[in-house]
């Protein structure tokens, strides 16, 4: 057997209740009758028949549009027309586009559908005389048949659900952040088999709470919404926790009888997640789509910490590039990190998505690299500068521009506008190229305040730091010089925020 066969090789345990729908068409009652005698007591697999009757080709079409689940139709030939049972036959394949039920035309005569013609010509499933169609023939084609239905709809299950676990796993496959991967997992995980009364995700922390439990939930839907931040063993009755220990200490998932506890981890083994889901036991077509799915997430999980790492080091490389830079001009490194997480703050204050505002976050601790080019003896001359000095030192924004924008990359071409920009003056006496007002870009305009911000409370070799009210006072009097006037004001409605990043991040 292929390797991706093994999909459709299991079998579908329906309700021992659930009856198969038939449709009989048949213009004459004494048929629908005897069919109902015969078959009365027929079973297939556990199942009873259920019947539906039309007497009429127009009453059958009305029957069939609302009724999906139909399975098999015995559908006659002549009845209001020579011809009704053929067009109703066109009608199911064509226009309800329903290629599920099997149909099997029964005529008493014929001469008016010769069977080579119908076959090759109509999308039936069999045909059958009247005349010739004895009670244990009836019950042979019946059995056939419904057999056929059976596969026919297992496929089409299968297909259905591999379709709702490939959309799921491209829904999880969008997220690149750890919290938003772990509650797109359990949105998806009701997609793909449903969950009775929610689920959550749990992982492991550094902290022990007091209970000794080391396992928190981290995201939950449902009745668990309401446990999140919590230790799982106040979240869980004892047997569904004794299944996520189980699972964690054995690193795999596992299924029991009314719930599963599906665990992931990457190939460091630095994370585990565990999802747990309460539901009734799992059909195997449910199984094997949870069980591809759970490949699926694991390749996205270990993607995702991929992925972290290398940013993690590309971020690194950038705060040691700019602490260079600071170092060089006895700055400290935190000047850099602070000034990119008050841009940030500033960004998200002016409307920026996240991923913009997250960007600036990164890209502006290099917006003095270019200082790199700078002699010593400009850079760190505790007095004023001669006029020539004054010129030299200018020259560090355009070459800071020079070095990052040699790059493709976009976070180095967004750090190359900041290092050329956060010098202008929003009333254009700036440098290197006296841009005026919103011909700065915004990512320029919002670092050079950051920027000046951080400066001014912090001690350099060539002032103290300024008091806060200070500050402010310099601040309010280069609105509309200095500074982009809305952006000053959406800095002081977070001066707070902006505050805490500076005393979290001390010289």
């Amino acid at each position: 057997m292929a390797q991706g066969d093994e999909l459709f090789e299991f079998a579908v345990e329906p309700a021992a209740a659930e009856p198969w729908n038939v449709l009989i068409v048949d213009d004459e009652p004494a048929v629908h009758e005897v069919t109902r005698l015969v078959l009365g007591t027929f079973r297939f697999e556990g199942r009873p028949l259920k019947f539906h009757h039309a007497y009429s080709a127009a009453e059958a079409r009305d029957l069939l549009r609302n009724t999906a689940d139909i399975g098999v139709m015995l559908l006659d030939v002549v009845m209001e027309s020579d011809q009704a049972g053929l067009d109703l036959v066109r009608f199911v394949r064509q226009e309800l586009h329903n290629n599920f039920v099997r149909i099997v035309l029964r005529t008493g005569q014929p001469g008016q559908a010769p069977e080579h013609e119908v076959i090759t010509n109509y999308d039936i499933n069999d045909y059958k005389d009247k005349t010739e169609l004895t009670a244990q023939k009836l019950r042979t084609m019946m059995y056939a048949t419904l057999r056929a239905y059976r596969d026919v709809m297992l496929i089409e299950r299968n297909r259905l659900g591999l379709e709702r676990v490939i959309a799921a796993s491209a829904h999880i496959f969008s997220h690149q952040k750890s919290h938003e991967f772990a509650s797109a997992v359990l949105a998806q995980l009701g997609n793909v088999v449903g969950l009775e009364r929610g689920a959550l995700y749990c992982k492991p922390v550094e902290h022990v709470s007091d209970s000794g439990e080391n396992l928190v939930v981290a995201a939950a839907t449902g009745d668990y919404a309401r446990f999140v931040n919590e230790p799982v063993d106040t979240a869980l009755p004892k047997h569904l926790l004794e299944s996520v220990h189980r699972a964690y200490e054995l690193k795999e998932n596992l299924f029991a009888e009314d719930h599963y506890v599906l665990h992931f981890t990457d190939s460091h083994s630095t994370e585990s997640l565990l999802y747990v889901g309460e539901t009734p036991k799992l059909r195997d077509v449910d199984y094997r789509l949870v069980q591809l799915f759970c490949t699926n997430v694991s390749i996205a999980f270990e993607n995702l910490h991929l992925n972290k790492e290398l940013f993690e080091s590309q971020l690194e490389m950038v705060y040691l590039l700019a602490g260079a830079a600071e170092t060089r001009s006895r700055e400290t490194a935190n000047h850099v990190r602070r000034v990119g997480l008050i841009a940030e703050l500033i960004g998200q204050a002016v409307g920026m998505d996240e991923q913009e505002a997250g960007m600036l976050r990164f890209a502006a601790p290099l917006h003095d690299i270019g200082k790199i080019g700078i002699p010593d003896a400009i850079l760190n001359k505790p007095g004023p500068h001669t006029a020539e000095e004054a010129v030299v030192m200018r020259t560090h924004a355009e070459l800071g521009a020079q070095m990052l924008g040699a790059s493709r990359r976009p976070l180095m071409q967004l750090a190359a506008q900041i290092a050329r920009e956060h010098h202008e003056n929003w009333d254009g006496s700036g440098y290197p190229r006296a841009l005026k007002g919103e011909s700065i870009g915004l990512p320029g305009r919002i670092v050079a305040l950051a920027d000046v911000y951080d400066a001014l409370g912090s001690n350099r070799c060539y002032k103290r730091a300024w008091a806060e009210g200070e500050v402010q006072a310099f601040l309010r009097g280069q609105s509309g010089r200095k500074f982009d006037p809305k952006l000053v004001d959406l800095l002081f409605e977070n001066w707070q925020a902006a505050e805490d990043i500076r005393k979290r991040l001390p010289d």
